[in-house]
């Protein structure tokens, strides 16, 4: 058979395969393992420190109502500027900014803030440093899924956004477990530089990855008005709902969150918030993503405290047992992904969610005094293996119906969605039990773990139009030339 010459050829040439814009030749799939590690990190630290604040109370000789504010400070400053970390990514319709820049910024800051906290002599340097951590958290929560939805295809965005969706929760989980093996080896600080590898991995990505495309904008001084008012309204919900199993009185506190939600809707930056909300036509899968993580952290308070003051489990026996969520929502996540891919997002998140509100369920009606391992262990399994159905396809479901410009604000309503479900959560479920009493209190408690995931269904499975802004309206028909 003659010899066939290739190259010159026309027709013989191989079709060139097209670069990602952000990864070059690279594989997209290391950004989005990237997102996935900062985002377990950035859960991982929301509460990794619990399992600490007993030793720093005793070691900065502080009370241990003090000592929460290595928790608390984080959590307020995550949650009251998620909303404004969005809307400086997109740059307020401005063009935005780079995304390499905002993740050098964000990752360099996250890790200089854990190293000073880790190195504090005394309460208010770590306050302050948590604070400070936080700031950069918030950041780092809205660049995750911004980051995922860019370096994949639209085709890859189901199985892409599992990655993040299903890492950060885990963080969650495991952050007692983790604090707890690195608190009995090295003490507290240790617990405060845990994220540090992956930070410093992290940088070391985006550095040689992500093109030099963008830079950096001033905030302005609108952002810190926002975050002021969301700050003060969360913080007035959290303080009720702390106080009022002491004093049930304490829960008209709560009203207190009204007047500065009130003001923050009636300024500008609320704007393209609720309009990216109307145009998405996703306000209840926001509802939902909140509602759900609200069940999640409530159950994993409940479950924690119940085995071992009513079974008397070790600690390290209970962090054991509850593990069974997370393995289950880890072997979970990436078939929830390419099940949203095949079939669609919002019919995977339903059958996520409802896997999840029926673990629940049957979680809240186990009786008797104790609870053994196995009756739990399973339950939890259940759970979690719903969870991480849901958790991509949802991400993917808020990510995708958001505008084009406004993928930055998408990503903070619903990272700040989960935040406010993860703060609330334990807050319901502690008031519940100190109102209800030590006998039926984690019952009732669970019941509104059960409650929160079944509301999740509901929203999910609740369609609405998404409203056509004047932007989006489609332009009139060109007049026919006349002859």
């Amino acid at each position: 058979m003659p010899h066939r010459e290739q190259d010159g050829v026309p027709g013989t040439e191989k079709p060139e395969k097209p670069q990602n814009p952000l990864t070059g030749d690279r594989s997209p799939w290391i950004l989005v393992a990237i997102a996935g590690a900062l985002s377990f990190t950035a859960m991982l630290d929301m509460n990794v420190v619990n399992i600490a604040l007993a030793t720093i109370s005793t070691d900065l000789d502080v009370s241990a109502s003090m000592a929460q504010w290595a928790v608390l400070g984080y959590q307020l400053a995550v949650v009251s500027l998620l909303l404004p970390a969005g809307r400086w990514l997109d740059g307020g319709g401005k063009g935005g900014v780079g995304l390499r820049s905002a993740l050098l910024l964000a990752i360099s800051g996250f890790a200089a803030c854990g190293l000073l906290a880790a190195l504090a002599p005394w309460m208010a340097w770590l306050a302050v440093a948590r604070i400070a951590q936080g700031t950069f958290g918030a950041l780092l929560f809205v660049l995750m899924p911004v980051l995922v939805m860019r370096a994949v295809p639209p085709s890859l965005r189901g199985r892409a956004m599992s990655v993040p969706a299903t890492l950060g929760p885990l963080g969650a989980v495991t952050g007692p477990a983790v604090g707890g093996l690195l608190l009995d080896a090295f003490g507290w600080r240790a617990v405060l530089l845990v994220k540090l590898p992956v930070c410093l991995a992290a940088l070391f990505v985006v550095l040689r990855v992500l093109p030099k495309k963008g830079g950096l904008t001033a905030p302005g001084r609108q952002p810190l008005t926002d975050a002021a008012l969301v700050g003060s309204a969360v913080a007035a919900l959290l303080l009720a709902l702390t106080l009022a199993p002491t004093v049930p009185a304490w829960l008209l506190l709560g009203l207190a969150a009204l007047p500065p939600v009130l003001w923050w809707t009636r300024r500008p930056a609320a704007r393209p918030v609720v309009d990216v909300v109307r145009a998405s036509g996703v306000f209840g899968v926001y509802g939902a993503v909140c509602s759900l993580a609200a069940g999640f952290a409530a159950m994993h308070y409940v479950v924690a405290l119940r085995l071992q003051s009513d079974s008397g489990l070790s600690a390290t026996a209970t962090g054991l047992t509850v593990l069974a969520f997370p393995l289950a929502m880890g072997l979970m996540g990436p078939l929830g992904g390419r099940l949203a891919d095949r079939y669609g997002a919002r019919p995977t998140a339903v059958v996520g969610a409802t896997v999840t509100a029926l673990g629940l369920t049957l979680l809240a009606l186990i009786g008797g005094d104790g609870w053994t391992q196995g009756d739990v262990a399973w339950r939890l399994a259940l759970a979690g293996a719903g969870m991480g159905l849901y958790g991509g396809p949802t991400q993917t479901l808020v990510m995708t119906a958001a505008p084009p410009r406004a993928v930055g604000i998408a990503g903070s309503l619903v990272q700040l969605s989960r935040s406010l479900g993860f703060a609330m959560g334990p807050a319901l479920a502690g008031a519940a039990w100190g109102l209800a009493g030590s006998a039926q209190g984690p019952r009732y408690a669970l019941m509104i773990s059960a409650g929160a995931a079944w509301l999740c269904v509901l929203l999910l499975a609740t369609r609405r139009t998404a409203a056509r802004t004047p932007a989006e309206a489609p332009a009139a028909p060109a007049p026919t030339p006349s002859r």
